[in-house]
């Protein structure tokens, strides 16, 4: 059994606090887009050159922020902000959506790759390769800010948030890092190495990551203001039931070209 007393804050310069948080955005989208450039360089699938990431990048950053944000207020607390709209603004307090950022990213992407002439499943398709770095840092932030807690549980590897309570619970986030981001990497990236097809490693990012997080969403708790929806289905795991179903098209339609 651990019990987690990590400190959130990374590093405190001047009064200015950097938490980990911050720095698994930061760091997931260094070595992400790295890893992307080499997969460029490396593979004639991708007909462009790997300089275009650096123009993406600032897409793909207001994709995250504001898809993010904008999915946590519509998905998980929308009253509460219809009611303190300014609240909205306050990101550093929390308040990210995953699928509101998959939402933010494949449109920002979409503008993209209209404005740059390329193929938008081509630019899909290589986010989709490097997009697990950042889920995997982002989780284990998730598990230092001993945020996105799990159920109750006995197991000998259960983990005490000191800063929740003192319940040994699953450490959800660690399975998430670990299903989301290492295996989910592994998996897509040997996919891609076998079979180059357009929008098939789109589709199998959207089908894998949801089926990974529904697994992961029986481990962890709901969240308070919202609770169990549907006979007993988290908000998670109703947007990840979606987001599979999106992905299934896509995978059947791209197996037809």
């Amino acid at each position: 059994m651990f019990v987690n007393n990590l400190n959130p804050i990374a590093i405190s310069l001047y009064g200015i606090d950097i938490r980990w948080y911050s720095l698994a955005y930061i760091f997931g989208l260094i070595i992400g887009f790295q890893y992307g450039k080499f997969l460029v360089k490396k593979n004639v699938y991708f007909n462009f050159e790997d300089k275009i990431l650096d123009n993406y990048l600032p897409f793909a950053i207001l994709g995250i922020i504001i898809g993010g944000r904008l999915g946590y207020i519509l998905f998980y607390d929308f009253v509460f902000y219809l009611k303190n709209p300014l609240q909205i603004f306050f990101i550093w307090r929390g308040g990210m959506s995953f699928h509101g950022g998959l939402i933010g990213v494949i449109l920002f992407s979409a503008y993209f790759a209209k404005i740059k002439n390329i193929e938008f499943f081509k630019l899909t398709d290589l986010v989709s390769l490097f997009a697990p770095i950042g889920l995997f840092l982002g989780r284990i932030a998730n598990f230092i800010n001993s945020e996105l807690i799990g159920l109750p549980t006995n197991l000998p590897w259960s983990v005490i948030f000191i800063k929740i309570d003192k319940i040994p619970r699953h450490p959800s986030q660690i399975y998430e890092a670990l299903l989301e981001g290492l295996i989910l990497f592994l998996l897509l990236n040997i996919i891609f190495k076998l079979k180059k097809i357009t929008g098939l490693s789109s589709a199998c990012f959207l089908i894998f990551y949801s089926l990974f997080r529904i697994l992961s969403e029986q481990f962890r708790m709901p969240d308070k203001h919202l609770g169990y929806l549907l006979s007993s289905m988290s908000m998670g795991t109703i947007l990840s039931l979606l987001a599979l179903i999106i992905g299934l098209v896509i995978f059947f339609q791209c197996k037809k070209l």
